[in-house]
């Protein structure tokens, strides 16, 4: 089922500023895609094609177009952001691939040219420190007449961009693998992941992108043909990857009206922590009609509509439990006044604003905001009565 947003919503989410976009200000997010295209660029000695898109797109070149099944889970508006039944905010930049293509049709000579895509796309998304709902993101389509692509350029390409985003004189005990991933647009699909020490110290794997060859149904819903054309695509997270490159531990700092984190973002030297506020939590009790509602991302999207200007307040959303009315004990379902097919979700926020500390009347105004927002059942139990 699809709902679709409000003209509020859309003109919310269209206003959101673009990092990545020079022309909307200077950031390091900007200058990290740069070294990224430039390091492809001098890889292959070829040209390189930005497209900057509305990021109002047709639902087709976002799903169909691109091999998603009729059924998949992700056109659901539960992941994805309608605003009609033909056009939605694109889930990812990969939606610009299909016009892109389609324009390559007269081309009938040799051709090799790198296409980036870079912009913002909008997604119903949990809420932690790694996550926000409208994150950044590039494509980088290599696309090929006359002459092969294969696993061998894939590697090359893997190899040059985990140097762009984290230099070997800079970051020198990184590693990257490639692991076997499906994609609906890519043959010999495949997830990079880089192995990175964390400012406390540990070693962890983090994915940094996906990417395989270009898949021949693709080439051939634009009219190209597969035995003449070749390709090889990426989608690289750039919120990801600068964090990474700079060793910022929570993505809302990428936005943060800080002046002295601000002043950090404007390069891509080492970031230098700035004193953050505490957190405050908030545990909630709910009651959601079905154990399908209790998803993070769901709850976490319902739960930044509520908050609005505020939810940069929100660092994390956390499910703790999930029981079903028969796994509670009867005096609890009769205090929630629980129906048989409903269920008590305890829910867990963290509430830390950036650059300022919340009072505890603040953080309990936020929590019931949430609660009234989330609670399904006819009981309230709010903290201002």
């Amino acid at each position: 089922m699809k709902t679709y947003l409000t003209p509020a919503e859309l003109q919310s989410a269209l206003a959101v500023r673009d990092l990545s976009d020079p022309a909307q200000g200077p950031h390091a997010m900007s200058l990290l895609l740069a070294d990224v295209t430039t390091a492809l660029e001098r890889l292959w000695s070829i040209g390189v094609e930005a497209h900057r898109l509305s990021p109002l797109v047709a639902t087709a070149d976002n799903y169909d177009r691109l091999g998603y099944s009729p059924d998949d889970v992700t056109r659901d508006s539960r992941y994805s952001r309608h605003v009609s039944p033909t056009v939605m905010l694109r889930s990812h930049t990969s939606a610009g691939v299909p016009a892109l293509l389609d324009q390559l049709r007269a081309e009938l000579g040799r051709y090799d040219r790198l296409h980036a895509l870079p912009g913002l796309v909008y997604r119903r998304d949990a809420i932690d420190r790694t996550h926000v709902g409208a994150p950044h993101q590039v494509d980088l389509w290599r696309l090929k007449a006359r002459g092969l692509l294969g696993p061998a350029d894939l590697d090359q390409m893997m190899a040059a961009v985990v140097e762009a985003v984290l230099p070997a004189s800079l970051h020198p005990d990184v590693e990257w693998r490639a692991t076997p991933a499906t994609h609906s647009y890519t043959d010999t699909g495949r997830q990079l992941d880089v192995l990175v020490t964390q400012p406390d110290g540990r070693r962890e794997w983090l994915e940094l992108a996906e990417c395989g060859l270009v898949a021949a149904q693709v080439l051939r819903g634009s009219g190209l043909d597969p035995r003449r054309w070749a390709g090889l695509a990426m989608g690289l997270g750039l919120d990801r990857a600068l964090m990474l490159r700079k060793g910022i531990r929570d993505i809302r700092l990428l936005r943060s009206e800080n002046p002295d984190i601000q002043a950090q973002l404007l390069d891509l030297r080492p970031y230098r922590p700035v004193s953050v506020m505490p957190e405050v939590r908030r545990d909630l009790s709910l009651v959601l009609g079905a154990a399908a509602e209790a998803d993070v991302e769901l709850l976490g999207d319902r739960a930044r509509t509520a908050l609005g200007a505020d939810a940069d307040a929100l660092a994390a959303l956390e499910i703790r439990a999930v029981t079903p009315a028969s796994g509670l004990p009867p005096a609890a379902v009769e205090r929630l006044r629980l129906a048989p097919d409903q269920v008590n979700v305890l829910l867990r926020l963290v509430l830390q604003p950036l650059d300022r500390t919340l009072t505890d009347e603040e953080a309990n105004v936020l929590r019931d905001r949430v609660y009234l927002a989330l609670h399904r059942g006819p009981v309230m139990e709010l903290t201002g009565g």
